[in-house]
């Protein structure tokens, strides 16, 4: 792995962690949406991730670390980016709940 990429691995992994801990204390869904501010700072970090999944780390790494969903990392940044006022917040909750972690553990092996 090149410098960069372990850098950018980095900070996708921080971007990770924050949401991660921003939603600790959060029961379900409906926890998780009567705090706007904290709403804004996941879908915030949930569209860093993308990012830097989709252009930041080289099409090599991507190619060879398979099991890190890349797409669906960028996926997730698109539904954001392209339609925030329709962001379907069940789909972020479970990707908060049940998709981050995956990626988090996976990230781990490299940094």
């Amino acid at each position: 792995m090149d410098r960069k990429d372990r850098q950018v691995l980095e900070k996708i992994y921080n971007h990770i962690v924050s949401v991660l801990k921003y939603c600790e204390d959060c029961k379900d869904l409906k926890s998780f949406q009567m705090d706007s501010m904290r709403v804004e700072a996941c879908v915030f970090n949930l569209m860093q991730i993308g990012e830097l999944a989709k252009v930041s780390m080289t099409d090599e790494f991507k190619e060879n670390v398979r099991t890190i969903p890349w797409k669906q990392l960028y996926g997730m940044r698109n539904r954001i980016v392209h339609g925030y006022s329709s962001v379907n917040m069940n789909i972020v909750w479970d990707t908060i709940k049940d998709d981050l972690p995956l990626p988090k553990a996976e990230i781990e092996k490299y940094i």
